[in-house]
């Protein structure tokens, strides 16, 4: 063996060895993040979300309800959604934007969000002299359409849901160790599809579809954690993208059509797939608009 071949061994051997201990580093401390956190002790903030309500004078109007996603905040309360506020505030509604975490008055993360705190804001809201509270429909995003399906599963006088790039099920919180559910029911959470130690090397390279995707390997936790939504008192439009980076947002929505035809829903229904990724729904507010004109303001008392 030459010296250069010899030199170049020892080079790949102390590169796989420290490629080894980084890797039983990031193991270590992954094990150490899951085992300290407490799932027992709801966050701080539990319950609480913030609002800002959108609504113009001259009568009570249908209530639109906001939801973002994973980015927290209050989306529907930014700059960035000015123009579509606007655009339904023309349209005769009124908008109720609510962050249920990442807000100076919510819980800091994703974490056991409490259903029932939102629905109380959205009824407090509909105690507005403004607001038509015997009209209510919801709009979410991603996590926040999950969050719209679970508070439209379990509180009838929400009206209809517009669910944007939705999951089918309860997943986990956006904590670091994701070891709890995203939300909970009368301080208790929801059933929801478990974190595997088998995801982490997707989400070690930021592959979420790909961690999505092994997580629901497991159907008997899908179905435990599938959210009910044949028991919404109204109409249901799904937004899925066809190319979704982020989770497999299609293929959920195909199931929830599936589940809503075998449990015989009889509320008006939809599924638009529209081409491309995890953003591109967002262009179609057109159709989402068209779809609550008919189905849901018309219906208003």
């Amino acid at each position: 063996m030459s010296k250069a071949t010899g030199t170049g061994m020892r080079v790949v051997k102390w590169t796989l060895g420290i490629v080894v201990a980084l890797a039983l580093l990031v193991a270590a401390w992954m094990w150490w993040v899951v085992e300290r956190f407490d799932t027992e002790t709801l966050p701080p903030r539990h319950g609480q979300v913030d609002v800002e309500l959108f609504a113009r004078d001259g009568g009570k109007r249908p209530l639109i309800v906001g939801l973002g996603g994973g980015e927290g905040g209050n989306a529907w309360a930014s700059a960035r959604w000015t123009p579509q506020r606007e655009r339904f505030l023309d349209q005769g509604y009124a908008l109720l934007a609510l962050g249920y975490f990442g807000t100076p008055n919510s819980p800091e993360t994703l974490d056991r969000i409490s259903l029932d705190g939102v629905h109380a804001a959205i009824v407090e809201a509909g105690k507005d002299p403004r607001v038509d509270g015997r009209c209510v429909a919801i709009i979410g995003g991603s996590r926040g359409a999950e969050l719209a399906l679970l508070l439209a599963s379990h509180y009838p006088d929400i009206d209809a849901v517009v669910a944007i790039v939705p999951g089918s099920a309860v997943f986990p919180a956006l904590t670091d160790a994701m070891t709890t559910g995203g939300f909970s029911l009368h301080d208790k959470p929801l059933p929801f599809v478990p974190m595997t130690w088998g995801a982490t090397p997707y989400l070690l390279v930021g592959d979420l579809r790909g961690a999505f995707e092994t997580i629901m390997q497991d159907r008997a936790a899908m179905q435990r954690a599938a959210i009910a939504v044949e028991n919404i008192n109204g109409p249901i439009q799904f937004v899925s993208a066809s190319r979704d980076e982020m989770w497999p947002s299609k293929e959920m929505a195909d199931a929830m059509m599936l589940r809503l035809k075998a449990k015989g829903f009889r509320h008006p229904v939809e599924h638009l797939v529209v081409q491309g990724g995890h953003g591109e729904p967002l262009d179609e507010f057109p159709k989402m608009e068209a779809f609550l004109d008919t189905h849901f303001k018309q219906a208003c008392p």
